[in-house]
């Protein structure tokens, strides 16, 4: 498959909003592309490389060649370019890479190229995620979308399951079953804005307690383990911890979902970047655990004793969890009576259970965990999504912060100033760097800072352009984590841009101060 009808259809799913005209041009493609290829056209057409990182910089992307006259690029052949891209290591490897992506770009059109420093960049966001791509291969194979999607779940891998759908037609999905030792996707939470709007949109529901910790799925099957991340990562030799405790279980053919955590003397969480880092440890196990202890706490099973319980309603899961999880490992939690109970839907706002799961919440934020999980008690386990039938809660944390600079856009965003550093005061009156974002970003918002920060540039090196620090933006965030790369010694999680606060001068924005202390940490950052 040539990458030239990829590339097109990547730009147009960008021009378009609606996603039944997204599916459409999605499935149109599938139909041209061979069941070789899926497996590259969908990780290419959500930003990602398969090879994940290939240590392509902004230097080797630089001044690229003339574009080619004539599209002659396959697929299968940009997948091994960027292979032997990945391969490059040892002396001379900047030369290297720069090398062969000038010789890559050479032979690309002008809108192969385009697509191409976009995947290199991390700049293609056109929103083909996974659930269009599943709604457009059901299109093209004439399977159902459920079917499709339950596959997925069950297979770990949309493009596994698209390679064999695409190849042998809706039968295949048969094959696509829950066995204990190959994991599933894990099933995902929306978002609410309080407990009282989630517990009026379940109705009766358990509140849990959100743990900050690696989401883990154990499989047990005999006196064999294994332990999955969240991304299907096989863990099992890093927590030898959590494979004793699925051994003393009194049970077995099980699937359990959790996560594991760290806690300090006190009882208390401790930072998530200390149980990232335990989990990532792949060598000195024994040294990690021994300065680390992690615990798992579970809060569903998907199977228990060979059988399948993903259909079941969420109150059966739990009570076989409850049967085989002993309580002090299974998350803390409180079931209450929602509008939409027994009685029926439409009952009055305010009800009992919305106030009962509030004060769930404001204990658990006492606990030092991030927030609650509202769960249907008669959802089912929808692998693999974001169902409706969880709801996440927890407080936003914003800061006003000052524009330092921001990164030229690509892909989509071409022609814009789109990536923002950020700072926070120092006690002195200047300003350190907390992290950057361009996310939340609407297109007016973007064109706008666009022309606003061109007026406020005092250098530009090509990729990044410098701005007086006087434009202040309102960030919401979802924490702190230790970063070296700063200089006060932290970065945000997970910031995104609420509005401009053009009525704020630079002076009125958060000092680094201020952001220690609202996280429990001591002032005086590193500067």
């Amino acid at each position: 498959m040539l990458l030239a009808p990829l590339a097109r259809v990547s730009r147009e799913v960008a021009e378009t909003s609606a996603r039944s005209r997204k599916i459409s041009l999605l499935a149109e493609l599938f139909r041209t592309a061979g069941p070789e290829d899926v497996p590259v056209v969908i990780p290419y057409l959500a930003g990602r490389l398969p090879q994940g990182r290939i240590g392509v910089g902004w230097s080797s992307l630089k001044d690229p060649p003339a574009p080619a006259d004539s599209a002659t690029l396959t697929v299968g052949g940009v997948d091994r370019a960027f292979s032997a891209l990945a391969a490059v290591a040892g002396a001379g490897a900047q030369a290297e890479r720069r090398r062969l992506v000038r010789e890559l770009l050479a032979a690309a059109t002008g809108e192969e190229q385009r697509f191409l420093v976009g995947l290199l960049t991390g700049e293609v966001r056109q929103g083909a995620l996974d659930a269009i791509a599943v709604e457009a291969l059901a299109r093209t194979s004439g399977a159902g979308a459920a079917r499709v999607r339950r596959a997925v779940m069950l297979a770990g891998s949309l493009q596994r399951v698209a390679r064999r759908l695409l190849a042998d037609g809706p039968e295949a999905l048969e094959e696509f079953r829950l066995t204990v030792g190959s994991p599933v996707l894990p099933m995902l939470a929306q978002s609410a804005g309080s407990v009282e709007e989630a517990v009026e949109r379940l109705g009766d529901c358990a509140v849990e307690e959100k743990l900050d910790g690696i989401r883990v799925q154990v499989h047990r099957s005999g006196t064999t383990v294994r332990v999955f991340t969240r991304a299907l990562d096989d863990i099992t030799d890093r927590l030898p911890e959590v494979t004793a405790l699925a051994r003393r279980l009194d049970g077995d053919g099980f699937v359990l979902d959790g996560e594991v955590i760290a806690l300090d003397e006190e009882g208390r969480p401790r930072p998530f970047q200390e149980v990232a880092g335990r989990v990532g440890s792949r060598t000195d196990v024994t040294s990690a655990a021994a300065a680390v202890p992690v615990s798992p706490v579970f809060f569903d099973v998907l199977a228990l004793d060979g059988r399948d319980l993903l259909d079941l309603p969420f109150a059966r899961r739990h009570e076989a969890l409850a049967r085989l999880v002993p309580e002090p490992v299974r998350v803390r939690r409180v079931e209450v009576r929602g509008p939409a109970g027994p009685s029926g839907p439409g009952g009055p706002p305010g009800s009992p259970g919305g106030a009962e799961a509030a004060e769930f919440l404001r204990g658990t934020l006492e606990r030092g965990h991030e927030g609650v999980v509202v769960k249907a008690l008669d959802a089912p386990y929808s692998a693999g999504r974001r169902g409706a039938g969880w709801l996440k809660v927890k407080p936003v944390h914003t800061l006003d912060l000052v524009v330092l600079a921001a990164e030229r856009g690509h892909g989509r965003r071409t022609g814009t100033l789109s990536n923002l550093h950020l700072g926070a005061r120092r006690a002195d009156g200047s300003f350190a760097m907390l992290g950057k974002t361009f996310k939340g970003l609407t297109d007016a918002m973007l064109q706008w800072q666009t022309e606003r920060l061109r007026e406020l540039a005092v250098g530009d090196d090509g990729f990044t352009v410098t701005v007086r620090p006087e434009l202040v933006v309102e960030i919401a965030y979802d924490g702190l984590q230790t970063s070296s790369r700063y200089p006060a010694g932290v970065t945000l999680r997970f910031a995104r841009v609420v509005r401009y606060r053009e009525d704020k001068r630079a002076e009125d924005a958060d000092t680094v101060d201020t952001v220690l202390a609202a996280h429990g940490r001591p002032p005086g950052g590193r500067t």
